[in-house]
């Protein structure tokens, strides 16, 4: 997964507005205590951070 299409899949799922807002702000524990933003920048993949951002809001597997 390319950090264009993790942007995406956050739009899709959260708004455009509200997308990197949640990425700067939420901390999940599946990244260590760091937010998307902060994962991503720390060099994990963009896949790795959707994982996390999939199963903290709970979406359904068809949105992986």
């Amino acid at each position: 997964m390319k950090h264009s299409e993790f942007w995406l899949r956050m739009e899709q799922q959260l708004g455009s507005g509200y997308a990197r807002v949640w990425a700067d702000q939420h901390v999940m524990r599946e990244l260590g205590g760091r937010t998307a933003s902060e994962a991503l920048e720390a060099g994990e993949t963009p896949k790795t951070v959707w994982r996390a951002v999939h199963s903290t809001l709970e979406l359904p597997a068809s949105e992986r």
